[in-house]
Formats: C-alpha cells, sequence, structure tokens
C-alpha cells in the first residue's frame, strides 16, 4: 500500500513535534545521533524465514530532531514501501524514538514497529568509534550496532541472543548510504 507523503507544514502534529536541529547549549552527546538526520536508502540482509538463504530488500531511512532538539526520531521501512518483503519475511516499518539521559550517561532509545507487534527499549553507548544499543529487559537480548560511520554512509547489524549465557549471533545488516528516499 503507497503511503501519501504529508506536508509537515501544514500539519499542527508535525510541528509540534519537528525541529530544525538540536537544543540551544545542548551538550555534544547530542552529535552520537544528531549525525544522521536525513534521508538514506537503505540495503538489508539477513536470513530468509527458514534460516536457509540470505534475503536482500531495499529500504528507506529518515532521521530528524523532535521535542524542540532534545531528541532524535528515524522511521525505518524495509521494504520499499509498496513492495512485498522477500524470502517469506515480514519486513518492518517502523519508528525509534532517541534521547541523551545525563542520568544515566547513555542514550534512551524506544523501538516501535506496528505492522510485526513489537516495542523495544535499548540503551545505547559510543564504543570506540561505534553506537551499541542493547536491549536486555526481555529475551531475546538484542544488540544493535551502528558502525563504519562516515558523513555519508554507515553500517547497521543487528544481534540476537537467546539467553545471557548464549552467545550474540549476526541476524541482520544493513548498508545505508545518504540519499533521496525512494518510496
Amino acid at each position: 500500500m503507497e503511503q501519501a507523503r504529508i506536508d509537515p507544514a501544514s500539519q499542527p502534529l508535525a510541528g509540534a513535534l519537528l525541529s530544525g536541529g538540536p537544543a540551544p547549549g545542548s551538550g555534544p552527546e547530542l552529535a552520537a545521533f544528531g549525525q544522521f538526520v536525513g534521508d538514506w536508502v537503505l540495503r538489508w540482509s539477513g536470513r530468509d524465514s527458514t534460516g536457509t538463504h540470505t534475503v536482500t530488500m531495499d529500504g528507506t531511512l529518515s532521521v530528524g530532531w523532535i521535542l524542540g532538539g532534545t531528541a532524535v526520531q528515524d522511521v525505518w521501512a524495509v521494504p520499499l514501501l509498496g513492495q512485498r518483503p522477500a524470502g517469506g519475511l515480514a519486513g518492518f516499518h517502523g519508528t525509534t524514538v532517541r534521547f541523551y539521559d545525563p542520568g544515566i550517561g547513555a542514550w534512551r532509545s524506544t523501538w516501535i514497529d506496528p505492522p510485526n507487534a513489537r516495542v523495544r527499549r535499548f540503551v545505547g553507548r559510543i564504543v570506540g568509534a561505534d553506537i551499541e544499543l542493547v536491549s536486555d529487559e526481555e529475551e531475546p537480548l538484542l544488540r544493535w550496532r551502528f558502525s563504519q560511520i562516515t558523513g555519508d554512509s554507515f553500517v547497521w547489524t543487528g544481534e540476537i541472543r537467546p539467553g545471557r549465557d548464549a552467545d550474540w549471533s549476526l541476524q541482520q545488516e544493513v548498508r545505508a548510504s545518504r540519499g533521496e528516499p525512494r518510496g
């Protein structure tokens, strides 16, 4: 189903939500996710529903400042809106809201994926040159990582851990490059 784009200037909710940049006087911590503000094209890869074949799908990511520049929100769509998922997979179309919490010295992040009825909370920190987000409140545990970050690209990986004593295993990878979203 094709979704119509809405002009943010004509929508009161968009005007109340969207911000033109980080909050005045905000600290350098906001740059961790602020560097992703803009539009991205995605190439997702992971295993098909049987777990035996690698599947790839194209998608989009739009990232922006929200709530007076105190938080960053993104919208992910894989596959492209209006296209069917590959390999018997459901795909995903969701949003993440992230803000820096100085009380814990880390980012709080919540992922919401309505088509798949998923909600997960993460805590994100800088780890070397990467940004790592961990969701350990329920099983399976999830670890998401932004790595190989440049001004025009990054790699996002999603790992899963079925229990605290188990090893992490790669579930999915996204290669992102700046560009106008399609679909």
